[in-house]
């Protein structure tokens, strides 16, 4: 099956994509040794309800907090050991969070029924969206919206594309393209279940054309598909944002306030199909995944197989630390586009973390000292994928014209890409103020 598609979005940057330190290491799991943390918020929606309490025995696989409402998502424990503690720890963000702290015993004994083919014969809609929110599976892309949410669409019959996404056009990151190569079939099998969900879709796998070894295993896998097939695109970042990746396979534009089900598509990361496929055919809840350890800092830089709830800071000893003589100066969860500066590593890996990123150079301390007034040179209009006019954004927002902001610019759309901030010559720090005034709104919206 081919499609017409077109080649690449408007707008959009090339950053340099460092993937070269970590995409050619062979992919390991990594058993962590110290205590468990699983913060009861790792999704978008309300946070789930723990079910546990203080010198409890807990199995790997166990739910320890039950989703607490419609858009809300399971907390599995990832190894078995003994409840610590239920209380407010720091995350990746640096915000407090209630968690549940489990005592790693070491042995990660599964729960009953962990990894047996649960049905027998033909799987109904229900069984896939059950076993879905049982498994406690959300975006792994880093969104965290509770999939089986996702998939719960008024109209499943409007739905033409399920796009599994492998852009990862985020620098120095590689957990899905490792996933490609490694678990292809389980990213098919999974994409095969969504698409039973939406009788009328076909499914698409969108990778960045700088991918071509995932590029050749999703193809080998999918030899032969009517319903499936791979489509290289060409890689520029923030190739990867679900308004671009459908305006690519499509040719349909998402307008501000839609939702991708609203113009017949459906988004999902490849790393939460792999996840669908475990969960559904293997009875396997999400209780681990890819994760890069990257930057011009870490030692051994690589891709682990890691268990949701690990540390940071044993991700990091397990990349070889530090390098020698080596001054971090900055660390980030994610990359250096969209990811979130950290003060501490000593916070647990959540479901919709997927890399940490440590450099020995600060690149927003160098543009802060060379930061001037607005030039008005409008590069960063043409930058913004989404069309927005970052320039008016920023001055309503320095202004608290936040009617402006919102209602007249959109700025509740902006996505945070940081393709305004890459290539502003007078060194503004846009997305961060994009950021903040987002924050702000949505505050006052609440009280």
């Amino acid at each position: 099956m081919k499609l017409k598609t077109l080649k690449t979005f408007r707008g959009g940057v090339h950053p340099e994509g460092h993937k070269n330190l970590s995409k050619g290491q062979e992919v390991v799991p990594y058993l962590p040794k110290g205590d468990m943390v699983f913060p009861i918020n790792q999704h978008i929606g309300k946070p789930a309800r723990p079910i546990v309490a203080k010198g409890d025995e807990v199995l790997a696989g166990q739910i320890i907090a039950e989703a607490d409402g419609f858009v809300s998502a399971n907390i599995i424990s990832s190894c078995s050991g003994k409840v610590k503690a239920i209380e407010e720890r720091h995350v990746a963000s640096g915000a407090r969070a209630t968690c549940i702290v489990v005592e790693n015993d070491g042995q990660y004994t599964l729960a009953p029924g962990i990894g047996k083919v649960p049905h027998e014969g033909t799987l109904s809609n229900k069984d896939i969206l059950d076993a879905i929110k049982a498994a406690g599976i959300v975006g792994l892309g880093g969104a965290g919206f509770p999939t089986h949410v996702k998939l719960s669409v008024k109209d499943p019959e409007a739905i033409d594309y399920v796009i599994a996404n492998g852009s990862e056009c985020e620098p120095y990151i590689t957990c899905d393209d490792r996933l490609m190569q490694d678990e292809n079939r389980g990213i098919v099998e999974g994409l095969r279940l969504v698409l039973q969900l939406f009788p009328n879709a076909v499914g698409v796998i969108a990778i960045e054309d700088n991918k071509p070894d995932a590029i050749q295993a999703m193809e080998a896998v999918c030899a032969g598909e009517k319903q499936i097939s791979v489509q290289p695109v060409k890689a520029k970042y923030p190739e990867g944002g679900e308004r671009n990746l459908i305006s690519v396979i499509s040719g349909r534009d998402l307008r501000f306030g839609q939702l991708p089900a609203d113009v017949g598509c459906v988004v999902c990361n490849v790393s939460t199909l792999n996840a669908i496929y475990r969960a559904v055919h293997h009875s396997e809840p999400l209780m681990e995944r890819y994760f890069t350890i990257s930057g011009d800092a870490i030692a051994n830089p690589c891709t682990l197989s890691v268990r949701i709830g690990t540390s940071h800071a044993e991700l990091v000893e397990a990349a070889g630390g530090i390098k020698p003589g080596c001054n971090v100066k900055k660390v980030l969860s994610g990359g250096p586009m969209m990811g979130i500066a950290m003060s501490s590593l000593d916070v647990p890996t959540c479901k919709a973390n997927n890399a940490l990123t440590v450099l020995a150079e600060d690149e927003v301390e160098i543009a802060d000292e060379q930061m001037t007034a607005c030039i008005r040179c409008g590069r960063c209009t043409r930058a913004c994928p989404i069309h927005l006019i970052p320039q008016m954004m920023a001055e309503a927002a320095e202004r608290k014209d936040y009617e402006q902001y919102e209602k007249r610019l959109y700025g509740l759309d902006c996505i945070a890409c940081g393709c305004c901030t890459y290539v502003c010559p007078a060194k503004r720090p846009l997305m961060q103020l994009f950021k903040q005034t987002k924050a702000d709104i949505m505050a006052a919206k609440r009280k």
